[in-house]
């Protein structure tokens, strides 16, 4: 869409604002980095945040009230709505939320009921164990950690909240991977390029991936040793839903080679209960 600031050129119901865009065009350029995002970062939120509150919205309107010029404001619109953000209502020459914003409020929703629902039984597991415990989302072919649990005199690790890992090196993402789709795992991981490594143990191709998933899907419970950090083992199983679907991992890790075979039958069992006790009470 071509637009021109010579204000003779606008229509007769946007005269009113030309001298308002015209202002804002001319304001000294703030500092690309200015609080430590660009001009255009900022604005997009802005955007965002205003049809967000205010519904349905015309782009004269977010020009106006935000003080963007309006050729920037169609230029960002564009944007979100190439990728799902906004969609524009062209019948009512307004913009409204998009799908991608609607899921992606939706996926925060239910990762944090999730971990609210969770954080006991994650502390309960790790007071019974005395092992470091955590709870991990699918995000694409990463997972997430959202909780984490840390036991007494226990060493730290990687799995802090926020912190990202290939879903194929971790016992987390693997207990999930087992419940997915076959489809959907194919598309996750279509070849050996999509096989990330970190320590040079682990599933390299789609073949060996999927013997890796079935041997989870019939023991329960997913495992790594060393996979993820040299040193430490994992033990993890999936949080359905009431579909049956995967929605987090919960796993305990625990220093490799440290426990007897007893001590590790009793980890697989408690962790077992705790995540059904945990896909109950998502249900």
């Amino acid at each position: 869409m071509t637009l021109t600031n010579d204000v003779t050129a606008m229509p007769s119901d946007e005269l009113s604002h030309a001298a308002l865009e015209q202002r804002a065009e001319q304001r000294p350029s703030e500092s690309p980095h200015a609080h430590g995002v660009t001009p255009a970062a900022e604005r997009t939120l802005d955007i965002l945040e205003f049809i967000a509150t205010h519904g349905e919205t015309r782009a004269a309107m977010l020009a106006r009230e935000l003080g963007i010029p309006r050729s920037s404001v169609y230029q960002l619109l564009d944007v979100l709505e190439r990728h799902g953000f906004v969609t524009c209502l062209k019948d009512r020459h307004t913009y409204g939320i998009g799908l991608k914003t609607f899921e992606m409020g939706s996926a925060y929703s239910r990762q944090h009921r999730v971990s609210r629902i969770a954080h006991p039984v994650l502390a309960r597991l790790v007071d019974d164990t005395g092992e470091n415990g955590h709870l991990a989302v699918l995000h694409g072919s990463q997972i997430v950690y959202v909780l984490e649990e840390r036991a007494a005199g226990r060493p730290p690790l990687v799995s802090g909240v926020g912190v990202r890992l290939p879903s194929h090196l971790t016992a987390s993402g693997r207990a999930m991977l087992a419940g997915l789709p076959r489809a959907q795992v194919d598309a996750l991981y279509p070849n050996r390029a999509a096989f990330v490594d970190r320590t040079g143990i682990g599933p390299k191709s789609p073949k060996e991936l999927r013997a890796l998933l079935n041997a989870i899907q019939l023991t329960g419970f997913a495992e790594e040793h060393g996979d993820v950090t040299p040193g430490f083992d994992s033990y993890a199983v999936a949080i359905r839903d009431y579909n049956g679907y995967p929605i987090a991992g919960l796993a305990l890790t625990f220093v490799s080679n440290a426990l007897s075979a007893e001590r590790l039958d009793a980890l697989r069992n408690r962790l077992k209960l705790a995540g059904e006790e945990l896909s109950r009470d998502l249900q």
